[in-house]
């Protein structure tokens, strides 16, 4: 069983991050490609297990990384693998956010309010 799991973690392919770490100067880590993930301007990086077996990640800002580089089995699949994500995202901001309706592509504006001023007759209307 044990050989299944290394065999499909094998499959999945590696990561390798390098980033800037306050402490520790450039780091350069290599986990497999299932333990990072990009969200939020942050890369994702699953570190350890605690006693429970929930995931402990580590969060990493965007602009404290030089760059990552997977290891995929097709480039195609993880370039649609990216469109699905963007896709499904675009997705979930139209059901948050509403978007004008008519195929013009632009929202009709409602007619402003008209409100007549009566004026005293002396031609000063800024009271």
């Amino acid at each position: 069983m044990v050989d299944d799991d290394l065999e499909l973690e094998r499959d999945l392919g590696e990561a390798t991050i390098v980033y800037d770490e306050p402490d520790e100067g450039t780091v350069n880590k290599t986990v497999p490609n299932e333990h990072i993930a990009y969200f939020q301007d942050h890369w994702i990086i699953k570190t350890d297990e605690d006693e429970e077996g929930h995931d402990i990640v580590r969060r990493i800002p965007a602009q404290r990384v030089h760059y990552v580089e997977r290891s995929v089995e097709q480039f195609e699949e993880e370039v649609q693998t990216v469109v699905d994500q963007v896709q499904s995202f675009a997705a979930d901001l139209r059901t948050k956010i509403p978007v004008g309706g008519g195929n013009s592509g632009e929202q009709e504006r409602p007619e402003p309010h008209r409100i007549s001023i009566d004026r005293d007759g002396d031609g000063d209307s800024s009271r």
